[in-house]
């Protein structure tokens, strides 16, 4: 009896982790990490004694190598910067720090250890400093999200060397310069554009023309000149929101996708008429406003559905639903 009470004494002090899945440099770096934001309630299911594979939140682990493949730590309270211990997950494949309070400093340099990549968002932080070059060696993202930061400086042009990018997020930040010019040569697929919101001056790349956007937003910018190239018959272009910058070019002889369903140029310098062929558009939104255009406003197809705020403030618009042409 007494040596069955201490096999059984003896099984239960076993460590746990005697049948733990997670791999034990993983966990350390797991740890590391928590201690590093100052060990945050946001990571309390963090715990040494638990398996990070089973027991932890914002943790997955590949089901076969036990691995960790994915970090998705957002929506809650938690500062500091981002730590260096991120770039020791050889094998992760997303990374995710989202809508978090207080995490500032720059673009952790570590992250470029990171081959497997194909997921990174850092948005909605306080992150500082410039977007970094050594993101385009991360080749197998498909997906880049560094929005609603203060991020500053230029983009750097070697982002167009990701090719396998279904969209590329540097919206709501500081990023001042121009568009690269490079970001009308992206190999293989075409991302979806994310620039508004930025302090971004100069004229749109022409070779931005060479390229099929699907969905395409650089509003709230100072871009001047020529955005005409960006449309065309043959594209499968959904998507434009140009509003709000310094643009200039005549309207009247612009050939509009088929395709397109959302466009907003409001707040330019564009002139010319409205041509006729937007009349056959299955147009979901339309915005023209402020800008100074002349003539009337094509009758047909999902024109007249939108109120006067579409066409208002205009040069010499008529027609409904503005006021009839004199």
């Amino acid at each position: 009896m007494k040596t069955l009470f201490l096999s059984i004494l003896i099984f239960t002090l076993l460590p746990l982790s005697f049948s733990e899945l997670c791999n034990p440099s993983d966990k350390k770096v797991l740890l590391q990490i928590k201690q590093d934001f100052g060990n945050p309630y946001l990571l309390a299911s963090w715990k040494s004694d638990t398996d990070c594979c089973t027991d932890w939140y914002q943790v997955e682990c590949d089901s076969t190598t036990n691995r960790i493949i994915s970090l998705t730590i957002f929506s809650g309270n938690l500062s500091g910067q981002i730590p260096a211990a991120v770039g020791d997950l050889p094998y992760l494949k997303t990374l995710e720090f989202h809508k978090l309070t207080d995490v500032t400093g720059p673009i952790q340099p570590a992250i470029a250890k990171l081959t497997q990549l194909t997921f990174l968002r850092l948005s909605w932080l306080n992150l500082t400093g410039s977007v970094p070059d050594f993101l385009s060696k991360l080749k197998n993202l498909t997906f880049l999200d560094l929005s609603f930061n203060s991020l500053s400086g230029s983009i750097p042009s070697s982002l167009s060397l990701l090719q396998n990018l279904d969209a590329l997020h540097l919206d709501r930040n500081k990023l001042t310069g121009p568009i690269p010019e490079s970001f009308g040569t992206f190999k293989g697929k075409v991302p979806w554009l994310y620039l508004a919101h930025n302090q971004l001056s100069g004229k749109i790349p022409a070779s931005l023309g060479n390229l099929d956007f699907e969905h395409i937003e650089l509003f709230r910018n100072k871009l001047e000149g020529d955005a005409s190239f960006l449309f065309g018959k043959n594209k499968t272009t959904q998507y434009i929101d140009l509003s709000r910058n310094l643009l200039e070019f005549n309207l009247s002889n612009v050939v509009f996708p088929t395709s397109l369903t959302y466009l907003d140029i409001n707040h330019n310098k564009i002139f010319g008429s409205l041509p006729a062929e937007l009349t056959q558009l299955n147009l979901q939104f339309l915005n023209v406003s402020y800008n100074r255009l002349c003539g009337q406003i094509p009758v047909g197809g999902k024109l007249q559905s939108f109120d006067y705020s579409t066409y208002f403030h205009n040069k010499c618009l008529c027609g409904a639903p503005l006021e009839s042409c004199k």
